[in-house]
């Protein structure tokens, strides 16, 4: 019997593709399974794609989910080695600026914001990516 292979963690799989025009430049145009970034800053995540949704102590809601999206997908280039880890910062407040566009409080997406920008560089870092496991 073949086992299975599969990574943990994540909650949400995207079910149509989704983009966004990001401010973030690349110095080449990114191209991966489900994550496409070209040179204006346009960032393409594949039908398929799956995410864990918001992070930390929080609660998924609507007014959060499109941030957390982008915000793991761009995350996972910063893990990748795609995009340099100096634009981690700006990663983080397009979080913050998706989820005020969104209809989050002020309040709330300034500590969802500084949450990020406090806790979650080593989630940006290569030594975060899921390893693969194995069933049975």
């Amino acid at each position: 019997m073949k086992p299975i292979e599969y990574r943990a963690g994540y909650k949400y799989q995207l079910t149509s593709d989704a983009t966004l025009e990001t401010g973030i430049i690349p110095t080449q145009r990114i191209e991966t399974e489900y994550i496409n970034l070209n040179l204006a800053g346009l960032i393409t995540v594949k039908d398929g794609y799956a995410w864990d949704g918001p992070s930390g102590p929080t609660i998924d809601t609507k007014n959060f989910m499109r941030g957390s999206l982008f915000h793991d997908a761009l995350y996972q280039l910063l893990r990748e080695g795609h995009l340099a880890h100096a634009q981690r910062p700006a990663v983080d407040l397009l979080l913050k600026k998706l989820c005020l566009e969104d209809g989050m409080s002020k309040l709330r997406a300034w500590y969802v914001w500084k949450g990020v920008e406090d806790g979650a560089n080593s989630a940006s870092l290569a030594a975060a990516i899921k390893p693969i496991l194995k069933a049975p």
